[in-house]
């Protein structure tokens, strides 16, 4: 039985010192674990130890001395603060995680013999690798990247979470910094500083991404009016990001994934349609009445509060993270299944939302209300104030994340994998105790239609959801930036 290593942020959350965004960090013990654990460093062959007159040799990193602290614990730190994050959830969210994680793998590139840099397969990207020194450390300089691109990309967080980019930034840069040369400290922080803003700036040229991050909800879009429309009853119900499908994406746009049309609108008791409507709303009910696994599923999947859960998107880094410790993956590898999950979500981000403004598909509980039950309250009911989403349900996108990452943790890892996901071990709010997986596909399963007894899907959103998110990760794990066993899939190495 595969035993599950936590990274010492995750520690540090479990043991409550991150328990909620206005507590203090002990940056004291993050310094200690960080010493105790990472002892490889990340300079090339001109350590502070080496001879300097050796200006020639050739910068060779080997990836497999170095551990994932680095990336695991800016990851535990994003999942920590994405929560607070006001307006981004979950589209923006899925953009600003595939740039960050584009970030920290071109900021360590150059020095990783195994891996390309993903310029040749993002257009528009130029890194300037001309100005990469062989003496940079690699470590020091990817935990600037972090710090830069985590401040610019995460919006409208309060100071205190804000805060929390800097307190880590300092504190790992402190113990990195022990024992190099003043000079190569300087360089290494001036390559990843060179890193993140090249790719904030690459990140501005996408105008409708960041026109839209300013107006979530934009007041001039009135959606069209006909049976089974979605639409809202209020201004906070107003469409969100309702023009994402403008956005730029990594590998595939949404103009080259397929679509699969939602069943006809129908009234009749004995319509596909109207049957899984009331599917909806057995389900929902007998899992509120049982308060059972069904019940449980449904709150351990949400991810739909802001304040109280991190995003739908940011779940799947927090899964990242989890397989990350338990398969001992590497710095590289750790960086590559970073960069390729990112690329995945923000992809299956943009295709979900074209599909969900082209098809605009009702909720369920508007349907319910009207013809089954006046009465209904989803699940989600209990901690959203308004029970209609604010954007179509066709397809799902938590089903759509799902299969999003669970193609691309399959690819890394296989599906055969005994995996129990605790990532909201000790939360009191909500059914958060961890769940075990013998299968990435049975989990991702359980996340897509984890929607139905929620209240919040019905079946044909989720199935939907499922066929695309998969369709989108195929295309992602076709793009090889590695020559380790082929394709970068580490299941059997």
């Amino acid at each position: 039985m595969q035993v599950l290593k936590l990274s010492f942020w995750s520690l540090i959350l479990m043991v409550g010192l991150l328990s909620s965004c206005s507590d203090d960090l002990d940056t004291d013990v993050i310094s200690e674990n960080f010493a105790n654990g990472n002892n490889n460093r990340g300079q090339g062959n001109n350590g502070p130890n080496d001879d300097d007159d050796d200006d020639d040799a050739e910068f060779d990193m080997d990836t497999e001395s170095l551990d994932a602290s680095i990336p695991t614990a800016w990851t535990d730190l994003f999942l920590e603060i994405d929560r607070y994050a006001e307006g981004m959830r979950p589209t923006a969210t899925a953009r600003a995680l595939a740039y960050i994680h584009l970030a920290a793998y071109e900021t360590a590139a150059p020095a990783m013999r195994d891996y390309d840099s993903a310029e040749r397969i993002v257009r528009g990207l130029n890194i300037s690798t001309n100005d990469f020194s062989r003496d940079v450390d690699v470590e020091l300089a990817l935990n600037k990247a972090y710090a830069t691109v985590m401040d610019h990309f995460m919006l409208n967080l309060p100071a205190n979470s804000r805060a929390m980019i800097g307190e880590l930034e300092t504190t790992m840069q402190a113990n990195l910094s022990e024992g190099l040369l003043e000079l190569d400290i300087e360089e290494s922080l001036a390559w990843g500083q060179q890193v993140a803003e090249e790719i904030i700036e690459f990140s501005q040229s996408d105008l409708a991404a960041e026109e839209q991050i300013l107006e979530p909800q934009p007041r001039s879009y009135e959606p069209p009016v006909g049976d089974g429309f979605w639409t809202y009853s209020a201004d906070p119900e107003r469409a969100l990001f309702p023009y994402w499908e403008e956005v730029r994406t990594f590998v595939i746009s949404s103009r080259e994934t397929s679509s699969v049309d939602p069943l006809m609108y129908s009234e009749n008791p004995n319509s596909e349609y109207f049957q899984q409507m009331q599917e909806v709303y057995d389900a929902n009910n007998s899992a509120k009445e049982n308060q059972g696994e069904q019940y449980w599923i449904a709150e351990f999947w949400s991810d739909d509060v802001t304040n109280i859960v991190f995003s739908p998107p940011a779940r799947q880094f927090s899964i990242a993270n989890q397989l990350i410790e338990q398969e001992d993956l590497d710095f590289g590898e750790a960086l590559y299944l970073n960069l390729k999950l990112g690329f995945s979500l923000n992809d299956a981000a943009v295709s979900a939302w074209a599909d969900k403004y082209e098809h605009m598909v009702m909720r369920p509980n508007v349907f319910i209300h009207e013809f089954i039950d006046p009465s209904f309250q989803t699940n989600l009911f209990r901690i959203v104030p308004w029970p209609n989403p604010t954007f179509p349900g066709y397809p799902s996108g938590h089903s759509t994340f799902a299969s999003a990452a669970g193609g691309v943790f399959i690819d890394f890892f296989g599906d055969d994998l005994t995996f129990t996901d605790r990532s909201h071990v000790g939360r009191t709010e909500f059914e958060s105790a961890p769940r075990t997986y013998t299968t990435i596909s049975d989990m991702a399963y359980e996340n897509a239609y984890s929607r139905i007894p929620l209240g919040v899907h019905v079946r044909m959103d989720c199935d939907e959801g499922l066929r695309l998110g998969y369709e989108i990760a195929d295309a992602v794990n076709d793009v090889n930036l590695t020559n380790r066993n082929g394709r970068g899939n580490i299941a059997g190495r």
